[in-house]
C-alpha cells in the first residue's frame, strides 16, 4: 500500500472501505465521505490537501468515482444530481496532486479515462434534456460537467487532444441545440482566458477543429449568447498566436463580412470591431471592399437560383399534393364512417338481445305465475319444491359436465394413446382372422390323421357291405359318368358359395368393428365448447348406408318432435327406431372395409 497506507485516517479507511464494494448503492455513501474529507483537508495545509488526493488515488476511490460516473442513473438516490456532484468532486481531486510515484500512469493512463467518463455523463444528461419535460434543469447539470471538464483541460493541457477525439464529444459537437452549444464555445472561451498558452501548445490540427467549430455555430446560429462567446473566443486565440491570426485569416475569408452583417447591434458591438480589426488589419481597405461586393453579390445569385429552384419544384408538386391530400381524406372520412355504422349496428344488436332476453324471462315468469294460479293451493308448495329439484338437478348435471370435460382435458392424451391402442390391435387382430381364413381355403384337404392299414381296410369292408346292401339304380357307363359330373357340379357350387359366405362374414364383421369405433369416439367426443375443426372429420362416416340411415332417424327424431302434445298421447305416434324401413338399393360391394 506504500507509506501513504500507514497515515490514513479513520475517514479515509472508512472512504476505502466503501469503494471496495464496487456497488451502485454505495454512490452516495461515498460521495457524502468524499465530499467531508477533501472539504475539510481544503481548510487545512496545502500538503495535506495533496497527500489526501494521492491518497484516494493509490487506494482506488478516484477508480470508483469515474467508474460510477457510468452507472445507471435509475438505480442510484438522486440521479443525475448525484452523478455531476461526483464529476466535480472527481475533477477537482485530479487537480494540484503534485509529485508522486505514479505520476506518469496517472497522467496518460487515468486522466484519459477521467475525461472520457466526465464527457459519456455529458452527453447521456443532453439526449435527456434534449427530449425530457425538465430541460433546464439537465442544462444546468450538462454546464456544470463541462465546467469540471474545463477545469481538468486548463490544469493538463494534454487532454484537449483526447477531447477532440472522443465520439461523445463529436455526438456533443454536432447538436443543434442553443444551450449545448452556449456551453461548448464558452468552455474554450475560458480555458483559453485562463491560459493563453494552451493555443500555442496544442497544435494546428486541434486549433483547426476548434475554430471550425466555433466559426460553425457563429455562422449557423442567431443567439446573442453564442456570438459573443464565439467572437470572444476568436479574438483570445488571434491576441495570443500570430499563426492563429494568420490560419483564421487564411482559412475563413469572408468572416469579417459576416460577422458585420449577422452580429452587428446584438450588444457586443466593441469585441465584434476588435475581431473585425484583427480580421482585416493585413487586407487593404479597397480590396476588401471590393471582394465584400463580389460577395454580395455572388450570395444573391445562388440565394435567387436556389429560391427559384424550389418554388418550380414545389410547384410542380403541388397538384400531386392536393390530389394525395383529397384521396386520404376521403379515405380516412370513409373509414370512420364505416366504423360509426359498424359501432351503431352492434350496439343495436346488443339492445335487440337485451330487449328478447327481457321478454322472454317476462314470458316465463308469466307463465309461471299463470300455473301456480290454475293449481289448487295445497299443490303449489310441491310445485316449487319440484322446480328447486329441477333447478338443482340442472346444476349438478352442469357441474359435472364441467368436472368431467376439465378431467377429460387433463387425461386427454392418455385416452387418444389408449384409443389409438385399441384401434391397432382390432385392425391386427382383423388383418390375422383374414390370413387365417385365406390359409384355410388355400390349403389343400388332407386325410384324416392316425388312419392305420387295418382302418384302412376295415373302412373299405363297410364300404363294400353298404353298396351291396343298397344297390345302385345307375347301372350303365354313361349313367354313372353322368352322375359323377353332376356331384363335380355341385361341389364346386357348394365351394363358391362357401367362399361368398366367408367373404361377407368377414366384411360383416369389419362392419361391425367399424360401428363399434364409431360407437367409442361418440361416447369420448368432447364438448361442443371444446370441440375443435379437426375433431369433425373423425364423426364423417365412410358408409353410405350408414348414413342415409342416420340422416332417416334423425328427420324421423326432428318431425316427431315439432308434433304437438295431444298426437303423443294415442298410437298414431310411433318412435324414431319404430318407424317403417324402407327398401335402399345398397351395394354391398360399395360398403367401407377397414384396413381397405
Amino acid at each position: 500500500m506504500g507509506p501513504l497506507g500507514n497515515k490514513m485516517s479513520p475517514e479515509l479507511k472508512d472512504l476505502v472501505a466503501e469503494t471496495r464494494e464496487k456497488s451502485e448503492n454505495k454512490v452516495n455513501d461515498v460521495l457524502s465521505k468524499l465530499k467531508d474529507l477533501v472539504g475539510r483537508k481544503s481548510l487545512g495545509d496545502q500538503r495535506d490537501l495533496e497527500a489526501c488526493k494521492q491518497s484516494l488515488y493509490s487506494h482506488g476511490v478516484l477508480q470508483y468515482c469515474s467508474s460510477s460516473l457510468r452507472f445507471s442513473p435509475a438505480k442510484i438516490h438522486g440521479g443525475y444530481a448525484v452523478l455531476t456532484q461526483m464529476a466535480d468532486l472527481l475533477s477537482t481531486c485530479c487537480v494540484g496532486l503534485g509529485a508522486f510515484r505514479d505520476v506518469e500512469l496517472f497522467s496518460h493512463e487515468f486522466l484519459p479515462s477521467v475525461v472520457e467518463s466526465l464527457l459519456f455523463l455529458a452527453e447521456r444528461l443532453m439526449n435527456r434534456a434534449l427530449r425530457d419535460k425538465a430541460h433546464n434543469e439537465m442544462i444546468r447539470l450538462f454546464r456544470k460537467v463541462f465546467d469540471s471538464i474545463g477545469w481538468l483541460l486548463r490544469a493538463h493541457t494534454h487532454l484537449i487532444h483526447h477531447v477532440l477525439r472522443s465520439k461523445h464529444y463529436e455526438n456533443i459537437q454536432i447538436c443543434e441545440d442553443d444551450d449545448v452549444s452556449i456551453v461548448t464555445v464558452t468552455m474554450w472561451n475560458n480555458i483559453f482566458r485562463a491560459n493563453g498558452a494552451v493555443v500555442t501548445e496544442m497544435g494546428n490540427r486541434a486549433l483547426t477543429d476548434i475554430m471550425d467549430d466555433i466559426v460553425y455555430k457563429m455562422s449557423s446560429s442567431s443567439n446573442p449568447v453564442i456570438g459573443r462567446a464565439a467572437v470572444k473566443t476568436l479574438v483570445l486565440t488571434m491576441d495570443h498566436s500570430s499563426s492563429t491570426h494568420q490560419l483564421i485569416h487564411r482559412r475563413y475569408r469572408g468572416l469579417a463580412d459576416l460577422a458585420v452583417k449577422d452580429w452587428r447591434g446584438k450588444g457586443f458591438d466593441s469585441v465584434l470591431d476588435q475581431l473585425i480589426d484583427h480580421l482585416r488589419s493585413d487586407v487593404p481597405w479597397r480590396d476588401t471592399k471590393e471582394s465584400s461586393e463580389e460577395y454580395v453579390r455572388a450570395a444573391c445569385i445562388i440565394q435567387a437560383a436556389w429560391r427559384a429552384h424550389q418554388t418550380r419544384k414545389r410547384l410542380r408538386k403541388l397538384p400531386r399534393a392536393v390530389s394525395t391530400l383529397q384521396r386520404s381524406f376521403r379515405e380516412k372520412r370513409r373509414r370512420q364512417q364505416e366504423y360509426n355504422e359498424r359501432l351503431r349496428a352492434e350496439e343495436e344488436l346488443r339492445h335487440q338481445v337485451c330487449l328478447r332476453r327481457q321478454r322472454a324471462m317476462r314470458q316465463f315468469r308469466q307463465h309461471q305465475l299463470h300455473l301456480m294460479e290454475i293449481l289448487p293451493a295445497a299443490q303449489v308448495e310441491r310445485y316449487l319444491g319440484e322446480l328447486e329439484n329441477k333447478a338443482a338437478v340442472l346444476i349438478q348435471r352442469v357441474w359435472r359436465g364441467h368436472r368431467e370435460r376439465r378431467n377429460f382435458q387433463q387425461h386427454r392424451y392418455i385416452l387418444r394413446q389408449h384409443r389409438a391402442a385399441v384401434t391397432l390391435q382390432r385392425a391386427i387382430l382383423q388383418f390375422l382372422k383374414r390370413r387365417r381364413a385365406q390359409r384355410s381355403i388355400l390349403t389343400p384337404l388332407k386325410g384324416p390323421k392316425g388312419l392305420t392299414d387295418s382302418r384302412r381296410t376295415e373302412l373299405k369292408q363297410h364300404m363294400q357291405e353298404h353298396i351291396s346292401l343298397h344297390p345302385s339304380s345307375v347301372t350303365s357307363a354313361e349313367d354313372r359318368v353322368e352322375l359323377h359330373q353332376r356331384a363335380q357340379s355341385l361341389l364346386h357350387q357348394h365351394l363358391i358359395n362357401r367362399a361368398s359366405d366367408r367373404a361377407h362374414e368377414q366384411h360383416r364383421q369389419a362392419l361391425l368393428a367399424q360401428i363399434n369405433t364409431d360407437l367409442e369416439l361418440l361416447l369420448n367426443a368432447p364438448s361442443l365448447k371444446d370441440a375443435r375443426a379437426e375433431d369433425v372429420n373423425l364423426f364423417l362416416s365412410r358408409s353410405c348406408p350408414v348414413a342415409t340411415r342416420a340422416r332417416q332417424s334423425h328427420n324421423a327424431l326432428m318431425q316427431s318432435m315439432r308434433l304437438p302434445w295431444w298426437r303423443m298421447l294415442g298410437e298414431e305416434f310411433s318412435s324414431p327406431e319404430e318407424l317403417p324401413r324402407k327398401d335402399y338399393d345398397m351395394d354391398i360391394e360399395s360398403l367401407y372395409l377397414g384396413g381397405n
